[in-house]
């Protein structure tokens, strides 16, 4: 059911900061910040040949991200996203083996463009988990 990695999300407690980390130190290609105001962030994409790392910065107090950073203020990987095909054949079948979708359980668009989803971490070995439809 599920294809590749997409990306690797990690929480920063500074988005300027960590991207000029990756883009300087590290000589990764690294993306314009984007607001993503439905999900509470600011995200930038750090390209790999094989992946991307996104990093995350809270948009807002009530981001989900300030909730994570408070707990872990240095950052820290927040979740993994999957790729599937069939995001609802995928939400259903996840649904069906027992697995809780967090929200209303439709699928919202994300930084991508695409439709995801976020599985519980209780229901995948304490990892957040996002399906993105490709």
């Amino acid at each position: 059911m599920i294809g590749r990695l997409n990306h690797v999300a990690l929480a920063v407690p500074d988005l300027t900061e960590a991207a000029e980390r990756y883009s300087t130190a590290l000589g990764a290609s690294v993306s314009e910040p984007q607001p993503l105001p439905e999900h509470g962030v600011t995200v930038v994409f750090v390209e790999l040949d094989n992946t991307k790392i996104e990093l995350l910065e809270p948009l807002g107090a009530d981001s989900p991200i300030a909730a994570f950073l408070a707990k872990n203020p240095r950052g820290g990987m927040h979740h993994v996203c999957y790729e599937v095909s069939d995001i609802r054949a995928a939400r259903d079948r996840l649904v069906a083996s027992g697995a809780r979708v967090l929200g209303d359980g439709e699928p919202k668009i994300g930084a991508h463009g695409k439709p995801v989803i976020f599985l519980h971490p209780s229901d995948l070995f304490g990892t957040l988990t996002e399906l993105e439809e490709v």
